[in-house]
């Protein structure tokens, strides 16, 4: 798993990648950075012909546990020190104050892990503030919450590409060079965008950038992913039990449907062009309390330095935390 997603953080850098993706990437996306972006989530099953990747999530959450603790962590050369000074070193030290931002801020069920991050930084000298975008505002040099000027902004917010009209604001700021945005555009344009796992299946484009190795360890652990534009909608419908659907722009289960569970009127109504068919993966399975669960692992990475890991148990067809028993679980790596 960390082979695999050393792999894909060295894609943003390549010239032939960066090349072939260019005239697909939003404006945003387009301006380039020098800090990789931070707590970037990738999400695996494990199954008998090694591990799979699920999705990259370019905002990812669950490490915070409540009641001041954070999940604790296994004991390996690949961590090393307290997982607090890991999270605390990727936010760079120029940025003295930093902004973490989200939609609607207080109702979020993650805004306690948010603001026990503000509560890290504000022990390592930065001034934060937890906000939604309508609490900044934007002036002739920056942006600022109150009379205090923002240096960055810790981006929990889903609007990735800055698109829609209540950050258009932050935009603005981010296209001008005054505010640094992390996690950025330009992550998830070039690794988090699930359409990267469709072009990572399209025939000869990964051959074009990177050795044959690499193309193959890529496409081990990525379960084939086609856009349902391209494909023959009647043989996807007759083997629709091998295949997942899901929305491109979304994140998390939003929107998910297994294919085995989907109607002919659901399947119908997908918009063909936003919606990617991925091959079935079924969910690990670990006992919980003497209850069997489903589970998937998630590594939280900053470039290519491993920050945390965590599990995630639950039962339906798609993640979710709503059974009893359900929810972010500590993992033991042996060796």
């Amino acid at each position: 798993m960390l082979d695999f997603s050393r792999s894909v953080f060295a894609l943003k850098d390549n010239p032939a990648y960066l090349r072939l993706l260019e005239a697909c990437l939003p404006e945003t996306a387009k301006i380039k950075t020098q800090w990789p972006s931070v707590l970037m989530g990738f999400d695996f099953h494990l199954t008998a012909d090694g591990p799979k990747l699920i999705e990259i999530n370019n905002n990812a959450g669950g490490l915070y546990i409540g009641d001041e603790r954070w999940l604790p962590q296994p004991a390996m050369t690949e961590l090393s020190g307290s997982l607090e000074m890991r999270l605390t070193k990727m936010f760079h030290g120029d940025w003295a104050t930093i902004a973490i931002m989200d939609e609607d801020v207080t109702n979020q069920f993650m805004y306690p892990e948010m603001q026990a991050y503000a509560g890290l930084f504000e022990q390592d000298g930065r001034h934060v503030v937890v906000v939604s975008p309508e609490d900044i505002q934007l002036h002739s040099d920056g942006l600022y919450v109150k009379d205090v000027k923002i240096d960055a902004i810790y981006n929990r917010h889903t609007d990735f590409y800055l698109e829609t009209a209540d950050v258009a604001h932050v935009r603005t700021a981010y296209e001008r060079g005054q505010v640094v945005l992390n996690p950025h555009p330009r992550s998830y344009a070039l690794i988090g965008d699930k359409s990267r796992m469709v072009d990572w299946w399209r025939e000869g484009l990964l051959e074009q950038c990177t050795a044959a190795d690499t193309v193959e360890r890529i496409r081990a652990v990525t379960p084939q992913t086609v856009q349902l534009a391209e494909i023959d909608p009647e043989q996807v419908w007759r083997d629709r039990k091998h295949w997942v659907f899901k929305p491109s722009a979304r994140h998390g289960g939003k929107g998910v449907v297994l294919g085995k569970g989907i109607s002919r009127v659901r399947f119908e109504a997908l918009d063909r062009e936003e919606t990617i068919v991925q091959q079935l993966v079924p969910a690990s399975m670990v006992e919980v309390e003497g209850k069997q669960m489903k589970l998937d692992i998630r590594l939280y990475m900053h470039g290519e330095k491993l920050i945390a890991l965590a599990g995630r148990v639950w039962n339906g067809q798609v993640t979710n935390f709503r059974e009893p028993g359900s929810g972010w679980v500590a993992l033991n790596i042996e060796g």
